[in-house]
């Protein structure tokens, strides 16, 4: 239940990150609606362009006995996982390359960068640069996780 909370936290804080643009009404029309995610790189020729279709969506994944969500809308990028590590950035096509570019309110760098391996209608595969390497996320459907997560300590 937790993690399901944690879940819709994750897509608010996402879906809200684009206030401090210009007077636009609707966040989704401004290109700079996401540059307050990388604070400091200014007009960095990385920022990934728009993510495609593919990796929009809600990803789980289970790394050392915790849950870790993944949460792709548009060029932002959420993860949370259950270590209460929370993560913020951007997501999508660089270099020739689908990326991930994240930063952690902890300071963790697990997940920094990750370059997407493949990705289709269910699964998702990232190669995290540093120790943590290859993860494997599976799609949550319609707002709902996939089976077979561990939930008991959860909620302590």
């Amino acid at each position: 239940m937790a993690l399901a909370a944690g879940l819709a936290g994750t897509l608010a804080l996402t879906g809200c990150s684009s206030d401090s643009g210009s007077g636009s009404g609707d966040g989704s029309a401004s290109p700079g609606a996401s540059a307050s995610g990388t604070a400091g790189t200014g007009g960095e020729s990385g920022t990934p362009s728009t993510a495609g279709g593919k990796l929009e969506g809600s990803w789980v994944a289970t790394t050392g006995g915790k849950a870790v969500v993944l949460v792709i809308t548009g060029k932002q990028a959420g993860l949370f996982t259950t270590g209460r590590t929370v993560c913020t950035g951007t997501a999508g096509d660089e270099a020739g390359m689908q990326m991930i570019h994240l930063k952690c309110t902890d300071g963790n760098k697990d997940r920094a960068t990750g370059m997407v391996d493949s990705v289709n209608s269910t699964t998702l595969k990232v190669t995290w640069s540093g120790n943590l390497g290859k993860e494997s996320y599976t799609k949550a459907e319609g707002g709902q996780l996939p089976s077979g997560l561990p939930t008991a300590s959860l909620g302590s």
